[in-house]
């Protein structure tokens, strides 16, 4: 397997975190690059009626975005092991966005940690590592937020 770029799926998680740093440790072990994704996702929107978005939608989105980068630094800076990185924020749902900025970025493998909800919430919410293992062009890598280091 020819793994030279890692897409991590990172948002403000226990789990991914694990994730992050399973994800920076293969990428030191393969000498690959590592894009850390986080999506922001959509808040329902309120339309005016001359199809407009509400002002206070936008800073919303704008505050979003502002945290998702903050995000992704302190993500880097905490697990990144000096290793070349390059941010990816985008509104979108959380399976098609990871997906859509895999495919964009060509990455040879996902790297995203799952909460392990099981019973009615998984089957209500379903599983977004589950959908983006399932729909990926490239292998993707699930790390279980049981997942215990053993350094």
């Amino acid at each position: 397997m020819n793994v030279k770029k890692i897409l991590i799926a990172v948002d403000n998680s226990t789990c991914s975190e694990k994730a992050a740093k399973t994800g920076y440790e293969i990428a030191k072990t393969f000498g690959a690059e590592v894009a850390l994704v986080n999506i922001i996702e959509p808040i329902p929107a309120n339309i005016n009626p001359d199809l407009t978005l509400a002002p206070v939608f936008l800073e919303t989105y704008d505050n979003s975005e502002e945290n998702s980068h903050m995000l992704l630094k302190e993500i880097e800076a905490k697990f990144g092991l000096g290793i070349p990185t390059t941010y990816l924020s985008v509104i979108d749902s959380a399976a098609h966005g990871i997906i859509q900025q895999s495919d964009e970025w060509g990455s040879n493998l996902i790297v995203i940690g799952t909460y392990g909800r099981t019973g009615i919430y998984h089957f209500l919410m379903g599983s977004v590592a589950e959908h983006v293992a399932r729909k990926s062009a490239c292998p993707v890598l699930i790390v279980p937020n049981k997942f215990e280091d053993k350094d």
